[in-house]
């Protein structure tokens, strides 16, 4: 059952970071060849942020 919340609580997560992240290079103008690698790095970071709460969820007693 916490693994389904924590599922669908991250896919929307990441959706709402990955919104947040587009607007923040089309407003700051940040140029094309750099917005793969400023995606990439947030998504990474996310990750260890939602595997981190999940482990923290999982196996707290």
């Amino acid at each position: 059952m916490i693994v389904a919340l924590v599922v669908i609580f991250s896919v929307f997560y990441v959706f709402q970071i990955n919104r947040m992240t587009l607007a923040l290079v089309t407003s700051r103008e940040i140029p094309e060849e750099n917005h793969e690698k400023i995606f990439r790095t947030i998504n990474i970071l996310i990750l260890i942020l939602l595997v981190s709460l999940y482990v923290g969820v999982e196996f707290t007693p």
